[in-house]
């Protein structure tokens, strides 16, 4: 039997904020909804499949995805499911469900409000439980240990951990949706003291409210709800060990295992020309372009990336849809979209992307 053909077919998100406390999850969510339902003309009832990303570590209430789906509405009843995690891994679980033939759309979602609570006391508890926890390590001071390694190697220095922020957030000016947008020059911004050395605040994510959502669909189905799809060629997530200690925190083994499983690398495949990565330190962008095998030629987060908005729980289904938006608008051909979850780079999501010119119909096929 032929391989089904998955593809996202409509993206949106948020206008990503530090606070949005006048708004409940719901209130945050059902805009988004809203419009990538709308922008291929489906309805809640025309979904066969419905699958959330979140944390109910942020919301501080057991169970409070459950909530979240009054956005989605009671009725008429869905198929659905959720993920503890970022969206990414939501989107992961539907196009399984897809490509099993058990669902012809479907729709993901994720969001996370960060401004409730302390998010650098939060993600400590993704933390070893014996070792580590206790201790009580922020993700920033872990991501410091990061960069210096990267620095001790000869990998990188914090002037060009400067010109990373400085990219990224410069890109920004040119998405709506970003949190931050505009910088000064790398030099300008070495000037700024530290936040934890080597890491000053341009080499750390905002903190902020934000959700996102994408539709997915199979073959046919999805020609004919997106002039040019954004076509799922491959997508493998792998982890690291939970020990930081046992790493070598300048490499990502489970990235490149993932591109490679993705089919990044293929031999036959034409390059890729866009990468959205979700880098939320400058210093783990050196790590990823590495593994990737990224080259001059690669436009890196054209959209800002993590660096200009990076809201728990929906920034690294956000690299995936602004990697697809780009193939909907004609501006990529081919693209990898990548989502990282827990500390230094622990969990790792590749996703190849490609527009509609290397894929076959299914009647082509004889599906």
């Amino acid at each position: 039997m032929n391989p089904r053909h998955v593809a996202i077919v409509a993206f949106a998100q948020t206008r990503h904020r530090r606070r949005s406390a006048e708004l409940s999850e719901v209130e945050m969510l059902m805009p988004v909804l809203h419009e990538v339902l709308g922008a291929v003309g489906l309805r809640t009832g025309e979904i066969d499949f419905t699958c959330s990303g979140s944390s109910d570590y942020l919301a501080g209430r057991a169970f409070s995805f459950t909530m979240a789906l009054d956005g989605v509405g009671a009725w008429p009843p869905i198929s659905e499911s959720h993920v503890e995690m970022d969206g990414a891994w939501a989107l992961y679980e539907a196009w399984v469900k897809l490509l099993a033939g058990e669902a012809e759309t479907a729709l993901v979602y994720s969001y996370g409000k960060s401004s409730p609570g302390e998010l650098r006391d939060v993600l400590t508890r993704q933390l070893d439980p014996y070792y580590l926890a206790p201790l009580w390590p922020d993700p920033v001071s872990l991501a410091a240990l990061q960069a210096q390694a990267l620095i001790d190697e000869g990998a990188t220095d914090e002037r060009a951990l400067a010109g990373v922020a400085a990219r990224s957030r410069g890109a920004a000016e040119h998405n709506p949706h970003a949190q931050l947008a505009g910088s000064a020059a790398p030099d300008a911004l070495l000037e700024d003291p530290y936040l934890v050395r080597p890491l000053r605040r341009h080499d750390c994510p905002p903190i902020g409210d934000g959700a996102a959502a994408v539709v997915l669909a199979a073959g046919d189905t999805a020609r004919r709800l997106c002039p040019r799809p954004a076509w799922i060629r491959g997508m493998d997530h792998r982890i690291e060990a939970h020990a930081l200690g046992v790493r070598d925190l300048t490499r990502s083994p489970s990235t490149r295992l993932a591109a490679h499983n993705a089919g990044l690398f293929d031999d036959a495949a034409a390059p890729v020309d866009t990468a959205e990565l979700h880098a939320p330190f400058t210093s783990q962008e050196v790590i990823l372009r590495r593994e990737l095998e990224l080259g001059e030629g690669v436009r890196v987060n054209p959209s800002g990336g993590a660096l200009a908005a990076n809201p728990m729980m929906a920034a690294g289904l956000i690299r995936l849809g602004e990697a697809a938006a780009r193939i909907h608008r004609g501006d990529s051909d081919r693209a990898v979209a990548h989502a990282t979850s827990g500390p230094c780079l622990q969990h790792n999501l590749v996703a190849v992307l490609e527009g509609e010119r290397a894929v076959k119909t299914e009647r082509e096929e004889g599906a």
